[in-house]
């Protein structure tokens, strides 16, 4: 059972690193540019301590393309906690939406 879980639990990781990375900036917007682009890349570095093994133990236990649709599924589903608590955004109807048709997604990548 780990081995089917710790990948999730460090994707899950790595893409909270990842959001804060890309996104964290958007409520600094007076740092200068190349200021955030170098916080940025240091942030990223600890995204990728956890995505490449997420990966590299993952592929043992999943399919390419299930790695990647399990990292879809968490990277829109932090985004989302992310823009509604960090970001302070409204989360409307239509993400929802689009969330169910990525849901679906999952079950047709993941049918055998």
């Amino acid at each position: 059972m780990l081995k089917y879980l710790s990948p999730i639990v460090l994707l899950l990781i790595s893409n909270i690193f990842m959001t804060f990375a890309w996104y964290g900036h958007l409520k600094h917007r007076s740092v200068p540019l190349l200021i955030v682009i170098i916080i940025s890349w240091g942030i990223a570095f600890f995204e990728y301590c956890f995505q490449v093994p997420a990966n590299r133990i993952g592929y043992s236990v999943y399919s390419a393309a299930q790695l990647k649709t399990i990292q879809e599924v968490i990277t829109l589903t932090v985004f989302a906690a992310f823009s509604v608590l960090y970001l302070k955004e409204e989360f409307r109807w239509n993400y929802l939406i689009g969330f169910i048709f990525i849901v679906l997604a999952v079950f047709f990548i993941f049918k055998k």
